[in-house]
């Protein structure tokens, strides 16, 4: 099993949720987030006045996934979050050493 954490832009959400659900995903967790990465951060304008903020706002998908749904998952993510503009995101992959459904006590890869 794999841990997929994907930083995008919040307006793409629905677009690379929507994607997810065509390769099977069945769930996944989102948070809101702030940081920054080579962009250090955006210069906005409030009422007239302009002023930098260092961290910007993002959306934090993270999905675990069996082995063989890995690629079209990642890719899927690729595909939807590009804009071509900086700030796009990230997307990152890790092992999982286990997994248990709570509710019925399944484990790994019937757990997910």
């Amino acid at each position: 099993m794999k841990l997929v954490i994907a930083i995008i832009k919040p307006f793409k959400l629905d677009e690379v949720r929507e994607a997810l659900m065509t390769t099977g995903v069945q769930g996944m967790t989102v948070s809101e987030v702030k940081g920054f990465g080579r962009q250090k951060g955006q210069t906005e304008i409030y009422r007239g006045a302009e002023y930098t903020t260092n961290m910007v706002p993002k959306i934090k998908i993270e999905i675990v996934v069996a082995d063989e749904m890995l690629g079209p998952v990642v890719e899927a993510i690729q595909q939807t979050a590009h804009t071509g503009s900086i700030g796009d995101g990230k997307i990152f992959v890790t092992d999982v050493a286990g997994a248990v459904r709570i509710r019925t006590g399944e484990t790994n890869d019937t757990a997910l």
